[in-house]
């Protein structure tokens, strides 16, 4: 990660995806992965992506299938964003994985499937989130099909370098191309969300701070 990408990351970590999401309403664009959600409290995670693709095993192969071996080509301060396609009847990520991800300096990991280990990843604090959680092993249920390849999760498709930010609220995806006018305006939103709740913490009313401070568009700065 460069000098400037590591700005982009900082500054980043400032926001929230709530102030992020609204941002991208005011370009129209909508890249929240749904349902996928933060298994550690607390955690945020910035960067760009690495993505995987599995694939479901019709039967039992004859060798065993390393699905997971990918893990060593992804460089530090990347997202890994797994896709099984929304399939949570096996897991995608347990202690291992994480272990190795940390000794790697990953910034996190996004699976459209299950984890495992769950008490032992928030021990260790490293940012997960997930669509579900089970103990089912993946080893010879699925396999690795493709890494560093376009993916779709939740109707979004996330390309290898697209940028994840994820928080307590869950995760979003930017294109690199509108990082940085994303982030000016969720910098807006958060100075407009500010002066409102400073507003109504001194006794005005929440509909005229609203209308004060442009509630509809806050990623607009206003003079009041």
């Amino acid at each position: 990660m460069d000098a400037i990408e590591m700005q982009w990351k900082e500054r980043l970590l400032q926001l929230d995806t709530a102030a992020i999401s609204d941002a991208m309403d005011s370009f129209n664009i909508n890249r929240a992965l749904f349902g996928i959600l933060p298994r550690v409290e607390g955690a945020k995670i910035a960067g760009p992506a690495f993505t995987v693709q599995y694939e479901a095993l019709s039967s039992v192969p004859s060798g065993f299938q390393n699905a997971a071996n990918y893990i060593d080509e992804v460089p530090p301060h990347a997202v890994v964003v797994v896709n099984n396609d929304g399939n949570t009847s096996c897991t995608n990520w347990g202690d291992i994985l994480t272990r190795k991800a940390l000794r790697q300096g990953i910034a996190g990991t996004i699976i459209n499937g299950s984890a495992r280990d769950i008490e032992t990843i928030r021990k260790l604090g490293y940012p997960l989130y997930s669509k579900g959680i089970y103990m089912v092993s993946g080893k010879n249920r699925v396999r690795l099909k493709a890494s560093n390849v376009a993916i779709e999760i939740a109707g979004v498709v996330v390309n290898p370098g697209d940028w994840i930010f994820a928080d307590d609220n869950g995760v979003v995806v930017i294109a690199p191309e509108n990082l940085h006018a994303v982030i000016e305006r969720a910098e807006n939103v958060n100075h407009t969300e500010i002066e409102i709740v400073r507003a109504i913490e001194s006794g005005e009313s929440l509909v005229t701070a609203r209308q004060n401070f442009g509630y509809s568009t806050p990623w607009e700065i206003r003079n009041v």
